[in-house]
């Protein structure tokens, strides 16, 4: 049973780290869910109550990275709700293309959006670019956190 439980972690490491970029997966969750089922597998006396604190608070410092970070970094390029809108339709369309659809996704859509609220292409512009720059911020935040996150978790399993 332990075997197949460290097995369930590790994949479920492995699917969080994915949904770093993949926003269909629920990545902080999964990485967290990794380090229960390893914890688990192991009774909880390799990784006990400290580490899986610790790793909580990153996931959910994680978690919060992924919310604020784009709707922040929209916001101080001007854009408007509809802009925030536009992003989230074009990261779901953005999937059927890969990597560069998950970037350029949001901005199109953003663009786009803020474009059919109020014809002015330079803030529709603005409003692009704020969503790329949050997106990136975010998206280096969330992996930071997420190596800290495995780390924490090495660590716990070494110590």
């Amino acid at each position: 049973m332990s075997t197949l439980l460290y097995l369930l972690g590790v994949l479920a490491f492995l699917a969080g780290l994915a949904g770093l970029v993949l926003p269909v997966l629920p990545g902080a969750l999964l990485l967290w869910g990794g380090v229960w089922l390893i914890a688990w597998a192991g009774d909880f006396g390799l990784i006990g109550a400290p580490t899986l604190s610790v790793t909580g608070v990153l996931a959910l410092l994680i978690v919060a990275a992924d919310w604020a970070a784009t709707a922040l970094g929209a916001k101080a390029f001007g854009a408007s709700r509809w802009a925030a809108i536009g992003a989230t339709v074009g990261l779901i369309l953005g999937l059927a293309f890969g990597p560069v659809g998950l970037i350029l996704g949001p901005v199109l859509g953003a663009v786009a959006l803020e474009l059919w609220k109020d014809p002015n292409l330079k803030k529709a512009l603005r409003a692009g670019a704020g969503t790329l720059v949050g997106f990136l911020v975010g998206s280096v935040v969330k992996v930071v956190l997420a190596f800290l996150l495995v780390g924490v978790t090495i660590i716990g399993l070494l110590v």
